[in-house]
């Protein structure tokens, strides 16, 4: 049997129902009741029944268990809304046959984010064992990302499938531009080439295997080619700018006709020169902006622990020991990179991650709100919170005086982004401080600050105003949806009774 999700589901409309089902980006933005008997009055944001992408009674079971451990009715409300969203909003398509495929939009753009996705479903993985459905909704997009990788390994985002029968969005930005390798805008939604694309892909990959045994995916011939052909990419985006003296060929670059410098990249497009590090070059970062230094610290982070993961996989399972060792060997000059050209002294707080840089000295020291981020590096796996650098790190991205890109106001503080401009916080950074963090007091404040930052809609936004609640971008945002409800989660069985 064959299951088809429309893209008008995704819109805020099902088959047949056109005109009951309003656009969920024209939901999101009003509040439904009924309100949380809290101080924050947070509305009841799901759609109706009918008009949920994926319907799924172990996740509803979840919501229930979860909610019966907090006591504070508007973080109940505030769950509820968010836990499921990926599945009431976002299933695109879902094919409902063998093998499984599934394609996830992000919200309110209509494409499939290698990254996002991954994101989208981590608060499920622990629910696959019990529940077949859900399983293979994860593993359809386990499938869907190795289909999409294996066709163009340098794009981040991707239109659905032909098969699927859904119209590919339109990109209104995906215009003016000279890209290497060239892409087909009708499979691929954007081709800004970012390494924690190929990070999450491995992540969502042993993930899936670890939450539920089962690895029979890895024997297909599209996942074992996507493998191997972002395992060759990597190793070339390792090398230096120059040989010498002569440039060498470079494999990716984006350069694109734009007033806004996060658009494009340097040099004509491959970006700044880069000596050897070990480290691997990415041309933008998970905002989706250009790298100012190719080498992003905490995207190399990333890339390191899931080939780690990937490693310890294929290990464990006995298979593509040549696979394996390449994974084994990159993460280990990945991770001896960070260690000799990643780490710098500050004045003020010492030994730091710097967040890019190039091996020639140069250096930003900041951070973006935007996962994979300095401050993530503990929820990454990469180091302990308690590792001296990191705690420095951290107590230099926290501060007004030593991260440009940290601001506070009385609506809310946290870390921001470019993408977003001047005195936005993105909740997700917030999320991010409260996982990272194991002092209750500052759990708490980070809890507080989250379910006072919808703007009275109920759900995570991209980004809000630390000096205005009404000002924010992106009402309907799964990503941060998920984000939220898995520190929830975290919070509550670290500190029972904190909310």
């Amino acid at each position: 049997m064959q299951v088809v999700f429309s893209i008008a589901a995704v819109l805020g409309f099902v088959f047949g129902q056109t005109n009951k089902c309003p656009s969920f980006t024209e939901y999101s933005a009003s509040l439904h009741g009924p309100l949380s008997l809290g101080s924050q009055h947070i509305p009841s944001m799901r759609p109706a029944l009918a008009c949920r992408t994926f319907q799924n009674p172990t996740i509803e079971h979840a919501i229930r268990d979860v909610s019966s451990a907090i006591k504070d009715p508007d973080w109940q409300q505030l769950f509820a809304n968010t836990f499921p969203n990926t599945l009431d909003t976002t299933v695109a398509w879902h094919n409902g046959s063998t093998p499984p495929y599934t394609f996830l939009i992000t919200g309110d753009i209509t494409a499939q984010w290698i990254r996002d996705s991954t994101n989208q479903v981590l608060p499920y993985l622990p629910y696959l064992t019990i529940d077949s459905k859900l399983a293979q909704l994860v593993l359809g997009l386990v499938n869907m990302q190795a289909e999409e990788l294996n066709a163009y390994p340098f794009g981040n985002a991707f239109q659905p499938p032909l098969r699927s029968r859904l119209t590919p969005a339109e990109n209104g930005i995906a215009v003016d531009l000279r890209v290497q390798p060239p892409f087909n805008n009708q499979t691929v939604f954007e081709a800004k080439f970012e390494i924690d694309s190929f990070a999450s892909f491995f992540q969502l990959a042993s993930a899936y295997w670890r939450s539920t045994g089962e690895y029979q995916f890895i024997y297909s011939q599209t996942w074992v080619e996507a493998v191997d052909k972002i395992l060759d990419i990597i190793r070339i985006l390792q090398q230096p700018t120059y040989t010498n003296n002569k440039v060498n060929r470079s494999l990716v670059s984006y350069v694109r006709k734009t007033t806004e410098a996060k658009e494009t990249q340097f040099a004509g497009g491959p970006g700044n020169p880069v000596k050897y590090t070990g480290m691997v070059r990415t041309l933008f970062r998970p905002s989706d902006d250009a790298t100012m230094f190719p080498f992003l610290v905490p995207a190399n982070a990333f890339l390191c622990v899931e080939l780690e993961n990937l490693r310890d996989m294929l290990d464990t399972l006995r298979v593509f020991s040549e696979i394996r060792d390449k994974a084994a060997e990159l993460a280990v000059q990945i991770r001896n990179g960070i260690q000799k050209y990643g780490i710098v002294k500050h004045p003020d707080h010492g030994q730091v991650f710097a967040y890019e840089v190039d091996g020639y000295g140069s250096q930003l020291l900041a951070d973006d709100a935007n996962v994979p981020s300095l401050l993530s590096l503990p929820y990454l796996g990469f180091v302990n919170a308690t590792h001296p650098v990191y705690k420095n790190t951290r107590k230099m991205l926290l501060s007004t005086d030593s991260n440009p890109w940290y601001f506070e106001g009385p609506y809310i503080r946290g870390i921001g982004s470019p993408h977003t401009g001047y005195l936005k916080t993105w909740p997700m950074s917030v999320a991010i401080r409260g996982m990272t963090s194991d002092n209750s007091d500052e759990v708490k404040e980070c809890l507080d600050m989250l379910k006072a930052s919808t703007s009275g809609l109920g759900l995570i936004h991209e980004s809000v105003s630390v000096n205005s609640g009404s000002e924010y971008t992106r009402s309907w945002f799964a990503w941060g949806n998920s984000l939220v409800s898995q520190f929830v989660i975290d919070a509550i069985t670290r500190f029972p009774g904190i909310i």
